[in-house]
């Protein structure tokens, strides 16, 4: 992928001289079409304003962005400080988000139920950003078998399935074992756990590249004749880790505010920058995110697995981070494709909760009238339905409908039998689970 070198806006002032430059000043909006952050590989290929060329197009835009930038303590391989903007566009896309993505947001009853009740939900995002997230990195293990691995909990056979495992560990340890506080510790650590059993040297898990070593590069993978971002070198990894935690465990509440969904952001970016790992530095970067979203309140991202929209179109992630490095170091551009992805997901989230709306309803209605059940069944399916991740027993089902221990145990293998009930021994008794795909069994039952 071949991105243009911005023109730097020094370079332009000195090139165009001072009656064009203040043209270029005084008459250009400053991102030049429909709203859009247009990086100088697109806008040169585009109309200008009447009576400027494109270089005076692109020098009255740059001094209007620098006039708005924010500096990072992230400094570029070549010392050039890192920056960032909130165009209207970010602002769009925070406002939306914030509104989205934490807080108290609206559901319908089905939804509401299905969350408070249980961890199937959440397992099953978990599941599915560990896989994609894998499978952006090279695994070729299909998403089938991943889910039959996990769900099992077989060992791994090979190292993609291994990666997979490997990521939904990480995931785990994320949410219940990384602090508030990010350390470099808890980054080795997850970069262990990421990659443990996958690297042609083992040893490089859970540290730092170290200067005696190759460092390594990033390569486009259409393109690997010349990498496409060298990193810092080695001997700098450790004090630019340490930056790195000192920018995510900032207070919000200090002279320097940046938004908490921009701050993840930038975390993920920065890592990626720094590759500080002989591999896997993309799937730490992700769970960074992850992280920090998750610490500031953003409840909601761990039910969107991010990675399938990324790996759908893996040139836009990439050119997002050379735009940042082929225009002075404005990380603007990334923010904007990671907005637009989790947006994205919020999306197709709603999509899957209008699904399960209508498909717990259609069940719902088909037991309505039904006539191959009892009272007591159809209670326990609707039941089942709308918590997926319940269990019943015997006692239980007696208990609640009032009937002999005997009648409660017809009902329940009744419902085992006909494939609706998976039924497992936990100590000495029985406890009876909805099928995982049960409304879709429901549905094909003949009844």
């Amino acid at each position: 992928m071949f991105v243009a070198a911005a023109p730097s806006y020094i370079d332009l002032l000195n090139k165009l001289g001072g009656d064009a430059a203040g043209r270029a000043l005084t008459t250009v909006v400053v991102n030049g079409s429909g709203g859009q952050y247009l990086h100088w590989d697109k806008l040169r290929h585009l109309t200008p304003p009447e009576g400027l060329s494109a270089e005076e197009w692109w020098l009255g835009i740059k001094a209007k962005r620098a006039a708005e930038m924010r500096t990072l303590p992230l400094q570029g391989v070549d010392g050039l400080q890192f920056t960032y903007g909130l165009p209207d566009l970010v602002l769009k896309h925070l406002h939306h988000i914030d509104q989205r993505c934490s807080g108290e947001v609206a559901m319908d009853e089905v939804v509401t139920s299905e969350r408070q009740a249980g961890q199937r939900f959440l397992v099953n995002s978990l599941m599915e950003e560990a896989i994609r997230s894998s499978q952006l990195e090279g695994a070729t293990t299909s998403r089938r078998v991943a889910k039959e691995m996990l769900r099992s909990g077989r060992e791994p056979r090979d190292r993609s399935e291994r990666m997979i495992a490997n990521n939904y560990r990480a995931l785990q340890f994320m949410r219940e074992e990384m602090r508030d506080t990010l350390s470099l510790d808890s980054v080795l650590e997850l970069h262990r756990i990421l990659t443990e059993g996958t690297l042609d040297n083992p040893a490089a898990a859970g540290r730092l590249q170290q200067p005696d070593e190759e460092r390594v590069a990033v390569y486009d993978r259409d393109e690997e004749a010349q990498p496409i971002h060298r990193p810092p070198p080695a001997e700098q990894l450790p004090e630019r880790m340490e930056l790195l935690c000192a920018f995510a465990n900032e207070d919000d509440g200090g002279a320097r505010f940046i938004h908490p969904v921009v701050r993840a952001i930038l975390l993920h970016f920065w890592l990626a920058y720094d590759h500080p790992f002989e591999d896997g530095n993309g799937r730490t970067a992700r769970i960074l995110f992850f992280w920090a979203m998750q610490k500031r309140g953003y409840w909601l991202i761990e039910y969107l697995p991010i990675s399938p929209i990324l790996r759908n179109a893996p040139s836009k992630y990439t050119r997002a981070f050379m735009e940042t490095e082929t225009d002075g170091g404005d990380t603007t551009y990334f923010l904007i494709h990671q907005l637009e992805t989790i947006e994205r997901a919020l999306d197709e989230h709603d999509v899957y909760l209008q699904r399960k709306i209508a498909e717990v309803r259609d069940v719902e209605r088909l037991l309505q009238s039904a006539d191959g059940f009892n009272h007591r069944q159809l209670a326990l399916l609707t039941d089942a339905v709308r918590h997926p991740e319940s269990a019943y027993s015997f006692n239980s089902h007696a208990t609640s409908h009032r009937v002999t221990h005997e009648t409660a145990r017809s009902d329940l293998s009744d419902l085992a039998e006909r494939g609706l009930l998976i039924q497992r021994r936990k100590g000495r008794r029985f406890a009876f689970e909805p099928a995982p795909d049960l409304p879709t069994r429901l549905k094909e039952s003949p009844v």
